[in-house]
Parts: C-alpha cells; structure tokens; sequence
C-alpha cells in the first residue's frame, strides 16, 4: 500500500466517512457507521470480509436490520462497536411484533452491541452456520432476547452474552427466554459465559430442538417471576428447560449455575434423550434442582441445595454418581449465598464477573462460578 493510500484510508475512517475500499479486491470493505440509514445498509449490502464498525449512541431503526449475505470461515462478515465505543440498537421505533435484528447468513461474528426495547425477539439467527456473537446484550425486549432457530443451525458460538428483562406482554410472560434454542436441528452450537436473568420464562430454552446443544460456564437466574404485574402471568421460570416436543436428544450442560428461579434449576422437559449435566450448581429455585424423571440422564457432580420440592426427581434411566443426593457424598458450604457481586460488570475479556457466591472451594462437586 502506498504512503498515499494509507494516508487517504485513516482520513476517511476518522471521518466516519462510512465506506473504505482498501485497494485490493481480495480485501473487503471496512464500514463506519453513525447513523441508523447507513447501519441499514451496511447490513444488508455487506460481503465477505466486510468489517461495520459502528460509531458509540443509539440507534433507532424504523424496519428488522436484516441481512441474507454469507461470509466464509476465512472471511466472515464483521459487525462491532468502533473501539470501545458503547453501542445501543433500540427497538422503540420498530412496529408491533417486529425484531431488532435478524441474520439469516453463514460467518458473522457480531460483538460489543446491546440490542434493548424490542417489539418481539431481539436478535433471531435462522438457519445459520459458523455465526460468532461475543459480548452482546439483548435486554427488556417483547420476547426471547436471542433465538437460534431452524434446520441448519450449525457450529454457532453465543459467547458472553447478557440477557434480561425480555417479556411478552401478550403471551403473559408464557414465551420470553434469555436465550432461545428452539424449532431446529444442527450440531456444534455452544452457549457460554451466559448471564441469564428475570426474563418471563425459561434462562434458555432448548424447546423442539433435534441436535445436542452445549452449556457451560453459564448463569441463570430469577425467570419466570412476575415482575410486570401481569394477573394471568403465565411464564415457567426454568433456569435451564433442556428439550421438548417429543425430540429425543443427548444436550450437555457442564459448569453452570441456576438459583432463585421459579421452577426447576435444570429440567428435561419430556426430553428422554441421554442429556448430560455435569458439575453444575442449583440453589433456591422454586421446584426442583433438577427434574429428570423420564430421560436417560447422566448427572454427575452436581449441587442442589435448598430448592423448593426437592433436590432431585429422577427416574430409574437416570445415572446418577457424585452428586449431594447420591448416598457417601457430603454437602459442601457455600462461601456465600449473597449474590449481589453476581450482578457486576464483567472482566475485561467479557467472561463473567469474579464472585464467591455458591463457590465451596471443593473441585469434585458444583459449579465453579467463573
């Protein structure tokens, strides 16, 4: 690159002067955006290798951000907050029932953006492959803050994300999950880091989805209470709802934590499948810890203390080995039950904040809080 290109390049990118073609074709576009009309169009226009960069404010677009256009795994579609600029995407403008943003598209990674206020879902990945979301928010939206859905959702990574106070008005609370994996097949989609909290319904929801999801090192916590004052509230409150609609699948949930959710901690629902829940911690939900009275279960290492029916509700498919309910197995001392620290901000990577609460200093049981 000439002394001259470079020169030209930086003056249009501290400019925001929105589009900087470098001057090779095998090098895509990088997009600097301060307003909702090129945001739009950044979107859907991108390419391959195409870097958005979008200015700190919020933006209030009128019509679902949307985009049908595929990266490759070598050069992915890039969606970010410029530097450490605070980016917020409001749905206030949007009209009843719309989402905020949706990607029906192969090799996105999208990061540092908060997607709040939306009509319906927040953000909805349908059909896609090789997506990457890294430190995102999906809060106090009209139904599930973020939804991988439809066949063909393969190798997804939904890494570090924040989502809360998502309600439907309309369902009374009934449909709203922090994050929703639902109505699909494929494999290889991990969710981790996750801080999942007071949504109407379920923390995450595997509801009608064919092909095993991964958990791990994720937090759920306080769904499914009516805190709208909704009379015919109808949202369930499990921390984590593993299954449903007659799939028969083998999920895994390592490393994570559920409490003070109103129903179960973890929970097959109807799912038979051989799901996998191994050192994870249940604390205080208002049914069971863990609710697995059909399925062929492994649970293993696991913690329940305090939850309101019981610790556990196993059928005789259940494996069941090192966990507190399991007969030779003591039940260790949390450091701390206040949970105040759990509410901070996150480390500068973007994992979860540092806290003692429900850490017992033991590594052969519960989860490890981090």
């Amino acid at each position: 690159m000439s002394r001259r290109t470079a020169l030209a390049l930086t003056a249009a990118l501290a400019l925001g002067a929105g589009l900087a073609v470098l001057p090779t074709q095998a090098q895509a576009a990088t997009v600097v955006v301060s307003t909702t009309a090129d945001l739009t169009s950044a979107i859907k226009n991108a390419t391959a290798g195409t870097v958005i960069q979008v200015r700190g404010g919020t933006y209030y677009p009128t019509a679902t951000l949307q985009s049908t256009a595929n990266g490759t795994s070598s050069n992915p579609v890039t969606l970010q907050a410029y530097g450490s600029e605070t980016v917020k995407i409001d749905g206030l403008s949007l009209p009843s029932g719309d989402w905020i943003f949706k990607l029906t598209a192969d090799y996105w990674n999208v990061s540092g953006i908060t997607f709040q206020n939306s009509p319906d879902s927040a953000v909805v990945c349908q059909s896609c492959t090789g997506t990457n979301w890294n430190n995102i928010k999906t809060i106090n939206g009209g139904d599930s803050g973020f939804t991988l859905t439809g066949d063909g959702t393969v190798n997804n990574t939904v890494r570090n994300i924040d989502a809360y106070g998502n309600y439907d008005a309309a369902g009374h609370g009934e449909n709203a999950d922090g994050v929703a994996v639902k109505f699909g097949s494929g494999t290889g989609n991990l969710i981790t880091g996750a801080r999942l909290y007071n949504n109407s319904d379920d923390g995450i929801d595997l509801w009608s989805f064919s092909s095993p999801v991964t958990i791990e090192h994720t937090w759920s916590f306080g769904n499914g209470k009516n805190r709208w004052s909704d009379s015919a509230f109808a949202g369930d409150g499990n921390g984590y709802k593993l299954g449903g609609d007659g799939e028969v699948v083998a999920h895994v949930v390592n490393n994570s934590a559920a409490w003070d959710d109103a129903g179960n901690g973890f929970t097959e629902n109807s799912n038979t499948g051989a799901i996998v829940i191994n050192r994870t911690t249940s604390y205080a939900n208002g049914k069971y810890g863990y609710y697995f009275a059909t399925s062929s279960a492994k649970l293993g290492k696991n913690l329940a203390v305090s939850n309101g029916s019981a610790a556990v509700s196993k059928g005789s498919s259940v494996t069941s080995a090192g966990n507190n309910w399991d007969s030779g197995i003591a039940t260790p001392s949390f450091v701390s039950t206040d949970a105040t620290t759990t509410y901070n901000s996150r480390k500068s990577d973007g994992s979860l904040p540092t806290t003692t609460f429900l850490t017992t200093g033991f590594t052969t049981i519960g989860a490890t809080m981090n």
